[in-house]
């Protein structure tokens, strides 16, 4: 088979496209695939590093931007489009996989004017604007969510999850010095300087664990310089960079994950089986960070902090609480291991088979 993944733009709809991606290889090494992303996306920087070939093409968002801009960015739709119809024209891909952010819209639209089977995959649980569209010209949709469903239409869905990376998947035993206590920290694929501008708060309260903490800190590129000079200058052990590519040996080395609650993080916790401290971020569509978090929350997976309630002490707090009581953190790691999804991406690509294939239907589910 010839697939086109197309969006990306942030790691949260990233990720999964590129977890979807090696499923199709390992199914079967002759598939060829290309991914279409947009520019200055962390896609430029990071697809071709793992080996897959990558086409950009020239679009932006129209959510929250000032009038003049929204119009810009209205300008480059047809833009993208012609440049998808294109791509597709080259590449002659039997299937069109969206996975949201700013290149799915028009690779998806050029795909259903083309006449080329198309599916969209949505980690959230509250769908934007742009996947709702899509949804009504696309031949499945593989959700993560079942309150999802009723976004679209009816006999076009499949729960799948949300696909996580095989090294997520993979080796993760129990390594861990006892010794020590690793927290892992981050924002997402670009940071959150929220998250940064509290932790660094939160040292004046740490420093009584500070010779048995280590820190592995994503802070995105604005804030590098000044976590970097804060933990420096107080003398605890840091590892901090704007971009970590290799976030499943970090999550294998964790003993305490705080971060953001976005749908592809939360799959990525949960695969690792580990606790974790939730600061949903606040404006994401639907509040869906929020739900998310009360989620693993409400399972004992998780302890969330909102955004506006979020301090230095009451991270440090939080922080020491748990590193005082390690039974709560196992408990945490099981409650996580059981409500992960491994299959997902296995399950979109049988999906993916059947509907490209001349005989079959995707294996939409019944509405429920």
């Amino acid at each position: 088979m010839r697939i086109i993944i197309a969006g990306g733009g942030t790691g949260g709809h990233l990720f999964p496209g590129i977890s979807i991606a090696e499923a199709f290889k390992i199914r079967e090494g002759r598939n060829e695939i290309l991914f279409v992303g947009s520019r200055r996306g962390i896609e430029e920087g990071l697809i071709p590093k793992l080996g897959y070939e990558l086409r950009t093409i020239s679009v932006s968002g129209v959510r929250g931007k000032p009038l003049a801009r929204k119009l810009i960015s209205l300008w480059t739709i047809p833009l993208g489009i012609a440049a998808s119809v294109r791509i597709n024209e080259e590449f002659r891909p039997d299937l069109v996989i969206g996975v949201g952010g700013y290149a799915s819209g028009p690779v998806v639209l050029a795909a259903y004017l083309m006449g080329i089977k198309r599916v969209i995959q949505e980690q959230n649980a509250i769908p934007g604007s742009t996947n709702r569209l899509l949804g009504k010209l696309s031949d499945a949709i593989f959700i993560s969510f079942e309150e999802t469903r009723s976004y679209f239409p009816p006999g076009k869905t499949v729960l799948a999850g949300n696909p996580v990376r095989g090294d997520f998947l993979r080796g993760f035993e129990d390594t861990r010095d006892g010794d020590e206590f690793n927290l892992l920290i981050f924002g997402g694929s670009q940071g959150a300087q929220w998250i940064n501008e509290k932790m660094v708060e939160a040292l004046d309260w740490l420093e009584e664990v500070r010779d048995t903490l280590r820190i592995i800190h994503q802070t995105g590129g604005d804030d590098l310089a000044f976590v970097s000079r804060n933990y420096q200058r107080r003398g605890f052990r840091a590892s901090v960079k704007a971009f970590i590519d290799d976030m499943a040996t970090c999550y294998r080395d964790a003993h305490l994950v705080i971060c953001r609650s976005g749908a592809t993080t939360v799959s990525e916790l949960t695969a690792c089986r580990r606790a974790s401290i939730l600061i949903p971020y606040p404006h994401a569509i639907g509040n869906h960070q929020t739900l998310n978090a009360k989620a693993l929350a409400k399972a004992g997976a998780a302890r969330m902090i909102s955004n506006s309630d979020l301090t230095g002490k009451l991270l440090a707090d939080t922080i020491l609480h748990l590193y005082r009581h390690r039974d709560e953190i196992s408990a945490m790691e099981k409650q996580a291991g059981d409500l992960a999804q491994p299959n997902a991406a296995d399950l979109i690509v049988d999906c993916c088979y059947k509907l490209v294939s001349s005989r079959g239907q995707p294996c939409i589910e019944k509405p429920k």
